[in-house]
């Protein structure tokens, strides 16, 4: 009976004891959601019975526990990625795009209280959009005409989350696959057309080789022609020193041969004329035509002759 009173405080400390350590994890958990360090790239958007107090952060921030409601937006630049989506262009034809999207959380607020979750609707918004734009794009447009269509899909999408407190910042275009007839056609097209530019390549080519043969035979040309002018003009010159070489020679000549003549006796001349006499009666020919002068020179050789036998008599 002594050990009644003992065993019922025992098991009144054990229940204090689990009651205190009741209250402990009570009061650490209200601590740890009334605690909280946000980051700097972060907001805590916070709810208060329901309706919202702000944006809190960065840095260490304080709640009412069971009272305040924080959620968590990151406001750093972040990329989703849409699949391959099968759109329609203009011209009927079935092709697969996927592209990325760039986006940054501008208003924490807007984007928790404005939109259940905005990635997943700008997602879905993303897909409908990029169908709208390539269905008022030809073909050929929409696989030469990229940036127009980045451009296209980036407005229209910002158009949409500006209200959600989200910037779309970019959007890119990672793949074009068209069918593969198309894709085939394509390929024929880009063969042609590189036989086309290696046919005009090598027909310029030849072109300018042939203009750089005519241009250089040209030269040519008239380097030679200049060069025989230059030779005809010297050839002239030196003809026309020489001529006037030879009669400057021909008039020493003759005025020597005056200047000499003019101190030869009869006499002379006469030995000179039979001396010739002689030359030609040793030459072949068998005519022989003697000037008129000849017989007067016979004279004066007959009177000289006389005059030397006179001479010898006396």
């Amino acid at each position: 009976m002594m050990f009644a009173p003992v065993m019922q405080s025992g098991i009144g400390a054990s229940i204090a004891l689990c009651l205190v350590s009741i209250l402990f994890l009570f009061l650490l958990s209200a601590l740890v959601q009334a605690v909280r360090i946000v980051p700097e790239y972060k907001r805590l958007v916070v709810l208060r019975f329901g309706r919202v107090v702000g944006a809190k952060g960065p840095g260490l921030v304080l709640l009412i526990p069971f009272v305040d409601k924080a959620i968590s937006v990151d406001l750093r630049e972040r990329v989703r990625e849409v699949p391959h989506q099968t759109c329609i262009t203009k011209d009927n034809a079935a092709i697969a795009v996927d592209f990325v999207w760039y986006y940054k959380v501008l208003d924490p607020v807007a984007s928790v209280v404005k939109v259940e979750n905005f990635e997943e609707s700008a997602g879905n918004m993303a897909t409908t959009t990029l169908r709208a734009v390539i269905g008022g794009i030809l073909l050929d447009d929409v696989l030469s005409q990229r940036e127009y269509i980045n451009n296209m899909l980036r407005t229209r999408l910002d158009e949409v989350t500006e209200r959600w407190g989200v910037k779309v910042t970019n959007v890119e275009i990672r793949e074009i696959v068209p069918p593969r007839e198309i894709q085939e056609a394509m390929n024929r097209q880009m063969s042609a057309e590189r036989n086309r530019r290696a046919l005009v390549t090598e027909s310029l080519g030849k072109k300018e080789a042939a203009i750089n043969v005519a241009e250089g035979e040209k030269q040519a040309a008239i380097l030679k022609a200049e060069g025989e002018k230059q030779s005809a003009i010297l050839r002239a010159q030196a003809e026309r020193e020489a001529q006037l070489l030879r009669a400057e020679g021909y008039a020493l000549a003759l005025a020597k041969i005056f200047e000499v003549a003019q101190g030869l006796d009869p006499k002379t001349m006469t030995l000179q004329y039979f001396e010739t006499l002689k030359a030609l009666g040793q030459s072949d020919a068998t005519k022989m035509v003697f000037p008129m002068e000849f017989t007067d020179l016979l004279r004066s050789f007959t009177a000289l002759r006389r005059e030397s036998d006179q001479s010898d008599q006396a």
